[in-house]
């Protein structure tokens, strides 16, 4: 077996929360003394700096991106529950912005702070994007797997979209870090009302629990 299909479901507290990511891997036939090479199906967004439109993954495991030490592909040590690990874990994060070469320096200053509260809204607007995509295309062979998810998540998704929309938190285990903190920009708003229609109809298609409530 050399070719293997990861999905991965969006952690709590991150802009991709509730959401699936999919990830195809192939292990070359170096392997494993070379990394896997791996493909993300981004729909054509760039909703995290190591994860590209074409669907490269920018991750030093992957020596995809400069690393040192163990943050490279090693044959006698790396696994692919490792790559895995470090996708779920130091890619698909809270703070996405300071993956961004470079950024790591910005962490706690009030630049950094500034400018990454608005790429976790975007960033959020575009997983929301991603479920719209994954509802319309699902990977070939998850397509039940895809429906059964949201439909008991859509109403989640929904909640989480409403509670940035009414600039209050009425159930803290559907809200992020961010937005418990703060309500959400102008742009935020306008642009989750635009959305959250065609996001309903998707999962009221899919027969996802809890959709009433929100029409």
């Amino acid at each position: 077996m050399d070719l293997l299909r990861v999905v991965m479901v969006g952690a709590s507290e991150t802009p991709y929360h509730h959401s699936l990511f999919f990830f195809d891997l192939q292990l070359p036939p170096s392997y494993p003394d070379a990394p896997p090479q791996v493909y993300y199906h981004s729909f054509g967004l760039r909703l995290n700096p190591n994860l590209y439109e074409s669907g490269t993954v920018c991750l030093s495991l992957l020596n995809t991106f400069g690393g040192e030490d163990t943050e490279v592909w090693s044959s006698e040590t790396s696994s692919l529950l490792q790559v895995v690990v470090s996708i779920q874990g130091l890619v698909l994060n809270d703070r996405p912005y300071y993956n961004e070469a470079g950024y790591e320096t910005l962490v706690g200053k009030p630049e950094g702070h500034r400018i990454a509260l608005p790429y976790n809204e975007n960033a959020y607007l575009l997983t929301l994007r991603t479920m719209q995509h994954l509802l319309r295309r699902p990977p070939r062979g998850f397509e039940e797997f895809v429906k059964e998810h949201f439909r008991h998540r859509g109403k989640f998704v929904l909640r989480s979209c409403n509670v940035w929309l009414q600039g209050n938190v009425v159930d803290n285990a559907h809200a992020t870090e961010a937005t418990r903190k703060r309500p959400c920009s102008a742009g935020l708003r306008l642009a989750l009302k635009n959305v959250m229609p065609s996001l309903m109809a998707a999962f009221t298609e899919i027969g996802a629990e809890g959709c009433k409530e929100f029409q």
